[in-house]
């Protein structure tokens, strides 16, 4: 169902994923920043929308850790399942190495991809309907990212939005990032929404 509201398209839950599912690209909140989301072997619809150099990946947004560090096809290490329990859901995103299909589509020139579950309720009901999705913040390449449903829509006026309005207001800050660097091994790439220092600190295997 559409609710009739100006601007771009407001879908419930359901209609936004039967959207995504059939290879749409759709806008939801998160607890840091709004979203531009598709399925990974859409993840292309983004980059076009973006603008986005190619050589910038896309992180893989879910609501389950374990489908979401399954879709990595790479083996598990304990260092990765320890960090996922501490800071999931939350603002902190986990690089770590991927292989398949899934690195072909959101970083076909690396060896990682970025994962994360939001601590926000509307994106994981969107989630939970759809599995895990391509995402990045909603907004051109090299501008400020967008930060309420209405100024996506101004950005993305055809891309349908996740109701009801008006979104729960995120931090307004991206996620922190940490990449894996080896056995017990985290490397902050980006400073963000949560503490890296306290989740590196407090995840052990």
């Amino acid at each position: 169902m559409k609710e009739s509201l100006p601007g771009s398209p407001v879908l419930t839950a359901e209609a936004l994923a039967d959207h995504v599912l059939r290879q749409g690209v759709g806008l939801f909140p998160t607890d840091t920043l709004p979203a531009l989301a598709a399925l990974p072997a859409s993840a292309h619809r983004i980059w076009t929308l973006k603008a986005r150099p190619a050589n910038k990946p896309l992180i893989l947004m879910g609501a389950d850790p374990a489908p979401l560090l399954a879709s990595l096809q790479h083996p598990l290490h304990p260092d990765w399942e320890a960090m996922a329990r501490q800071v999931w859901p939350g603002p902190c995103t986990l690089v770590l190495p991927a292989a398949g299909d899934l690195l072909e589509q959101l970083h076909p020139q690396g060896s990682t991809v970025g994962l994360r579950i939001p601590a926000a309720a509307p994106a994981l009901a969107l989630l939970r309907l759809t599995g895990p999705l391509a995402t990045t913040s909603a907004n051109r390449s090299g501008e400020p990212p967008c930060q309420s449903a209405e100024q996506a829509s101004e950005v993305f006026p055809d891309t349908p939005r996740l109701g009801p309005l008006p979104w729960p207001l995120g931090s307004g800050q991206a996620s922190t990032v940490l990449q894996w660097t080896g056995p017990g091994a985290w490397q902050v790439l980006r400073s963000g929404a949560c503490d890296p220092l306290k989740a590196m600190g407090s995840a052990s295997p």
